[in-house]
């Protein structure tokens, strides 16, 4: 198998890949795909007597993320399994081997969704309000006790928060880290994807046409709190768009029937355990948003806009 996450791939994992396709097919082309951050993704295109088709597979290689991988992607492949049939527009899975039994590295073959990620400015507000339904709906999702994913887990803590060094706001950044040093609110669960936003999402269409085709990377889907998927996009739109993006699209997930935590302190909780988990720089997604086009993004200008969004929540919860 060609390229990409090591010379080793085309003999252990180009073999697994070859037992999960129709008879007659093979593998014609690997290319990588950009804006992935604990993987390699690639796409494989695939020829046969049925014609053409494509999947994706991601391999970890990183080593934090190798030691974790049985239980990341074990769970991705049940999630994928679970929303089968659903109307969350999700990969189908093909198989996968958590613990590299078969393949060169932990890897999870899925299938290729229509559609492209769409990080830039144009038609912002038009995605945000789809990304609020779509939202919803992975929200909404069924699960009897058997299928809930695991209890969320926080991606920071007061310890762990890097403040920017040369910040003129020293106090703004210490009111937030007091704020999630305390106990976490008491909430309704529900099934969330949580690591929702525009990076993870694909689109077809303009204007009219405008729609979403896909939700990938299930890889940390949990149980917890609305509020904290609600604040990860929250976060995402305020570094890609600005602030006032950010600030928006809580308003759009009520408009559309979500529901969020009526008390500000609880909900400010959780917008600012998510936001702190992004400083100083937000170098997790702003390194593939990069890859994606988006090179203003400077870390200059997301730990700007990160403080100023830090500054907006306290406006308007604290």
């Amino acid at each position: 198998m060609p390229h990409s996450a090591g010379d080793e791939d085309r003999d252990a994992t180009g073999t697994w890949v070859r037992r999960w396709l129709s008879e007659g097919e093979r593998v014609e082309e690997v290319v990588p795909l950009l804006g992935g951050w604990t993987s390699h993704m690639r796409r494989l295109d695939l020829r046969g007597p049925g014609g053409r088709r494509s999947l994706v597979l991601r391999s970890f290689v990183k080593p934090f993320y190798v030691r974790h991988a049985e239980g990341l992607l074990t769970r991705e492949a049940a999630v994928l399994r679970l929303l089968a049939g659903t109307d969350v527009p999700a990969p189908a899975l093909t198989a996968v081997d958590p613990t590299a039994r078969h393949c060169a590295h932990p890897s999870l073959l899925m299938s290729l969704l229509p559609g492209t990620v769409r990080l830039d400015d144009r038609e912002a507000e038009a995605r945000a309000g789809l990304l609020a339904r779509q939202l919803l709906r992975v929200h909404r999702l069924p699960v009897d006790a058997e299928q809930r994913p695991r209890t969320y887990q926080a991606w920071t803590s007061p310890e762990r928060v890097v403040r920017p060094p040369r910040t003129g706001r020293p106090g703004l950044w210490q009111r937030a880290v007091d704020v999630i040093a305390g106990p976490p609110p008491p909430y309704r669960g529900c099934f969330l994807h949580r690591d929702f936003h525009p990076g993870n999402v694909l689109f077809t269409g303009t204007g009219a046409g405008l729609r979403v085709t896909g939700v990938v990377d299930w890889v940390e889907t949990s149980w917890g709190p609305a509020d904290l998927d609600v604040a990860h996009c929250s976060t995402a739109l305020a570094l890609l768009h600005g602030v006032p993006a950010g600030m928006r699209f809580v308003d759009r997930y009520v408009a559309a029937g979500g529901t969020v935590d009526e008390d500000d302190a609880a909900h400010l909780h959780w917008r600012l355990l998510d936001a702190l988990g992004h400083a100083p720089d937000a170098e997790k997604v702003a390194v593939p948003w990069r890859l994606l086009g988006r090179s203003d993004l400077t870390p200059e200008v997301l730990t700007r806009r990160l403080e100023e969004y830090l500054a907006a929540l306290f406006d308007r919860y604290g």
